[in-house]
């Protein structure tokens, strides 16, 4: 019950901000959607990174190692420490100078100016919206998954049918109800302001959990111990002979629960085990993942926060270090959760639903206050807020309001439209999450691949002053049909590491989608000289 209170108290935390945010709120569009462009370096960081680091990072990252291993930070937390990085240095910079310069609100606004194209959002909003939808069912089972765990056993009467935990239709309407709640009062300052207060939190307390959970084992050389112990493929990218028997054993029982499952048609199908390790081109395709910061909507209303251009220095520094200090910790807690055996009992029953397994190991292993401390810390790492909102704005100044005229509407008409988009979109995502779960890391995977087929189009607005309309949209169309035709085959993130050709699908759709940019660039007509000088200044020759 005091983890259940602490997280009540929390998210109380989350409303108290967003309506004090509202006080200091100006009653424009460019307030309410990009805090009137004045957010300095420190909130910048928090929120950039806040926005990048979500439930994929510590539900996500302490459930894929506790299946596949320690290789998951090599796959994953340093390649985005640097990329993502880099991506704010290259892409967020540039886009920050052409949004401030000519007022865009959304990066629709810039595609649309760049390429000469008006009918270009009809292509990008539907493919946007379909790639975040992934997003959005990462962090709503993320968190619902959390408070499951954490809450086994509080209200045995009420929720028998669950241990005693808050079931997930509960937990996840809540927490989206109080995003939503929040981001429709305060706007992009709300989500500022909790963005930053909650990654302050969730940094400070991954790390003390880290340490506690570590003291709990009999110290870090034990919990790595137990692992070299019980299940050394965690420690490697190949799978040990070791564990090969218990392997073969978990498909086998997979295999027969599949085959009744299959006959009865009931209940959700049986959870197939991930084989540990990975092929050297599916370890190495994971490096093209970060990419997909440089297309998030999201991310890049955040990028015209921005005060200026000095503002993202503490970001391009700051942001590799904040991701050593989270995903150390969920990592190793990952492993030692799957692999810790405490007075002859696992720390973790064997058949946990692995989006579980850190809420489940901090409840068994810490105090009801650290516990509920915890499962609000994780409760923090979420984009839903920044989600919800962009989805408001592109559609409103996007679709409303380009293609039907501003001045048919009135601004509570706009922002009754957007709220009825974004809790339309919502709702999907909510049911689709009860009536199917997937596990986080898989789905996030999923949903930066369809992004970072948008990386190559984004680079050449920004870069190559030869990038076409027409190869704008072959690019954005063949890497849109790539992602979903894998993500179908795929069973829609059912499949365990999907791969083409050993590879992430990734590697083939990114390709897909620069081939298409370039060549069709090549054999049409170049944008006109106005809009080239527009974006990229004269050439040198002219000057």
């Amino acid at each position: 019950m005091t983890a259940f209170w602490i997280i009540l108290a929390y998210l109380v935390v989350l409303l108290a901000l967003g309506f004090a945010s509202n006080r200091f709120a100006k009653k424009t569009q460019e307030d309410y959607f990009l805090a009137s462009r004045g957010v300095g370096p420190f909130m910048l960081l928090m929120s950039l990174f806040g926005t990048t680091m979500t439930a994929f990072a510590m539900v996500g990252s302490s459930a894929e190692a506790s299946q596949t291993g320690i290789g998951v930070y090599g796959m994953m937390a340093s390649a985005s420490g640097i990329v993502h990085a880099m991506c704010f240095f290259i892409v967020g910079v540039k886009l920050w100078a052409h949004g401030k310069r000519f007022g865009y609100l959304t990066q629709i606004e810039f595609f649309r100016d760049r390429f000469e194209s008006s009918g270009i959002g009809l292509v990008l909003f539907p493919i946007l919206v379909a790639m975040i939808f992934p997003y959005l069912l990462t962090g709503v089972l993320g968190l619902g998954s959390c408070i499951t765990g954490v809450t086994q056993g509080a209200f045995p009467s009420a929720f028998a049918s669950t241990n005693g935990a808050v079931p997930p239709w509960l937990s996840e309407g809540i927490i989206v109800g109080v995003v939503l709640i929040y981001v429709f009062v305060g706007g992009v300052r709300s989500t500022l302001w909790v963005n930053t207060f909650q990654n302050a939190l969730f940094l400070t307390l991954g790390v003390a959990a880290m340490f506690v959970i570590a003291d709990r084992l009999g110290g870090f050389d034990n919990a790595t111990r137990m692992a070299v112990e019980n299940k050394p493929s965690l420690l490697k990218r190949t799978l040990d002979p070791k564990d090969r028997p218990a392997y073969e054993a978990s498909v086998a029982r997979y295999e027969a629960a599949l085959e009744k499952w299959q006959e009865a048609k009931a209940g959700p199908p049986p959870r197939r085990p991930a084989a540990p390790g990975l092929g050297k081109l599916e370890f190495l395709s994971y490096l093209l993942i970060p990419l997909s910061v440089a297309t998030f909507p999201h991310l890049f209303q955040y990028y015209l926060t921005a005060r200026n251009a000095k503002a993202f220095r503490m970001s391009v520094i700051g942001h590799p270090i904040c991701v050593l200090i989270l995903w150390m910790p969920c990592v190793l807690l990952g492993v030692w959760a799957a692999t810790a055996v405490v007075d002859g009992r696992p720390v973790v029953p064997p058949d946990t639903n692995p989006n579980q397994i850190l809420a489940m190991a901090i409840k068994n292993l810490t105090g009801p206050v650290m516990g509920g401390l915890m499962a609000a810390s994780i409760l923090a790492t979420n984009s839903l807020d920044a989600q919800f909102l962009v989805l408001g704005n592109m559609f409103t100044n996007d679709i409303v309001t380009h293609y039907l005229g501003r001045k048919r509407f009135t601004e509570r008409q706009l922002l009754a439209l957007g709220r009825a988009f974004v809790v339309g979109v919502v709702a999907v995502t909510y049911v689709v999450s009860l009536a199917e779960p997937r596990a986080v890391f898989r789905m996030g995977i999923w949903c930066f691949t369809g992004f970072t087929s948008l990386f190559p189009v984004t680079i050449a607005a920004l870069y190559w002053r030869r990038a076409t309309k027409w190869g704008a949209y072959a690019s954005i169309v063949a890497g849109g049909a790539t992602w979903y035709g894998f993500f179908h085959a795929s069973g829609f993130g059912s499949v365990e590491h999907y791969t083409v050709w050993g590879m992430l699908p990734v590697a083939p759709v990114t390709l897909a989608s620069t081939i298409a940019l370039v060549l069709v660039s090549i054999v049409t007509r170049p944008p006109r000289p106005s809009t080239v000088e527009r974006f990229f200044g004269k050439p040198a020759h002219a000057q």
